[in-house]
């Protein structure tokens, strides 16, 4: 479905999650928010399904929430915009922070406000050589949402986080490495191939293992020592009764590579 507003193909293990509304460089209206969302829980659930690349069409990764319906004035009833920021984009975020498969965001263009974060929250993020970040919610009078106040002080720092959003100013690719937002700038024309080759090698992984690893390190930001380590000790556990671990430590003893099957 090419008029579809999120595009989605699943090859070689690997879902691929591309925003599709180029004309307004892919801002991100309910709908397709939904369908992210949903397709993120489908893909933690199924066995087919052991990487996932997050990308956008034409010149723009994403440019942010699709504000047009929204009235800059108007009456609200109390706890309206909290309610519908906690059951839109901070569900958007969630769902890629908890996403028992690695996400990649491959920033094909301008990723601003909720597109910015979207990008961030994911576990590896590549950036064409022309991709920009923008924190673009001062520039509005707003506040950041989508997360950006928790996900930015722990990538970069707070005074990094403040001045990026007190200041709203585009971020090129580079200085977006430089800081740590990015794992790796790569020419727009290579920017897919490394994706993608970044995702079939992830895909050709340990699943479970890299879904432990993952909440292991999304939660060590946030909890003491003592809890790291005991969520540590339990993730080994949990990981030594699946048939990858088992076939790790075969390989191992066998001097071969190992034969990931996801499960």
């Amino acid at each position: 479905m090419t008029g579809a507003a999120v595009l989605h193909t699943t090859r070689d293990h690997v879902l691929s999650v591309t925003l599709n509304r180029p004309e307004s460089l892919n801002a991100l209206a309910p709908g397709g928010r939904e369908e992210i969302i949903r397709l993120l829980s489908e893909a933690s659930a199924t066995t087919e399904v052991r990487a996932v690349v997050i990308t956008g069409t034409g010149r723009g990764f994403c440019s942010g929430a699709d504000l047009r319906g929204t009235a800059a004035n108007g009456e609200r009833a109390a706890g309206d915009v909290a309610r519908t920021l906690r059951t839109g984009a901070q569900r958007l975020i969630a769902a890629v922070l908890d996403c028992e498969k690695p996400v990649i965001a491959a920033v094909n263009g301008t990723a601003a406000g909720l597109g910015a974060h979207l990008a961030f929250a994911c576990d590896l993020v590549l950036a064409a050589a022309s991709a920009r970040f923008v924190e673009v919610f001062v520039r509005r009078g707003l506040v950041p949402d989508a997360g950006g106040a928790y996900l930015l002080p722990r990538l970069v720092g707070p005074l990094r986080a403040k001045e990026l959003m007190f200041f709203g100013d585009a971020l090129t690719a580079p200085d977006a490495e430089r800081l740590g937002l990015v794992n790796r700038v790569v020419r727009d024309e290579e920017l897919e191939k490394t994706a993608h080759a970044w995702a079939e090698r992830l895909a050709s992984g340990p699943t479970r293992a890299l879904a432990l690893t993952k909440q292991l390190v999304n939660a060590s930001l946030d909890t003491d020592r003592a809890t790291a380590f005991a969520a540590e000790a339990a993730a080994q556990e949990i990981n030594m009764t699946t048939a990858d671990a088992r076939e790790g430590v075969r390989s191992f003893v066998e001097r071969r590579d190992a034969q990931f099957r996801g499960r």
